[in-house]
């Protein structure tokens, strides 16, 4: 797995986190690589808020408070992995095994930091639909993605379409 990867799947988890999204195979994948058993609904209560104000300060460019308020309570703890073997090396910003909650916010808390300082390719961005509080990772080719599902994009433009024809003379 290349860093950029990596890093990026990390703040995919961070979106999915903070999104109530149900647990998606990555989120699946990364527990198991790493021996991460699911946290606990009170623990991951508990990091929510804090890794939400994080997510958010990467989508609108900052502050920084949030990440480093996040990267203080969980410091990462920096080594090298190659997953026994069967990938590239590359950082990790937590030890295998640990406590998942604590696992999550070392993680996420250091990729969101990569993405926040634009390394590496990575966006996190706000969904613009209006009434929708859900953020997404932009890896379209112009990062112009504006919308959290095409639901939302739908929704937004036939809101469009039927403003405009309701205003039109008739």
């Amino acid at each position: 797995m290349r860093d950029v990867a990596y890093i990026a799947n990390l703040a995919r988890l961070a979106v999915e986190l903070v999104n109530g999204d149900d647990p998606s195979e990555l989120r699946q994948e990364f527990f198991v690589q790493h021996h991460i058993a699911e946290p606990d609904d009170d623990k991951l209560a508990e990091l929510l808020p804090a890794l939400r104000d994080a997510v958010a300060a990467v989508a609108d460019s900052g502050p920084i408070d949030p990440i480093n308020l996040l990267l203080e309570k969980y410091p990462p703890v920096l080594f090298v992995s190659t997953h026994g073997g069967d990938g590239g090396p590359h950082l990790h910003f937590a030890r295998n095994g640990e406590s998942p909650a604590s696992w999550l916010a070392r993680s996420c808390a250091a990729a969101l930091a990569h993405v926040l300082c634009g390394d590496p390719d990575v966006t996190v961005g706000r969904c613009q639909a209006d009434g929708c509080a859900r953020f997404h990772i932009d890896d379209s080719r112009n990062r112009s993605r504006r919308f959290c599902s095409n639901t939302c994009a739908s929704r937004t433009t036939v809101a469009a379409y039927r403003a405009r024809h309701k205003s039109a003379p008739q």
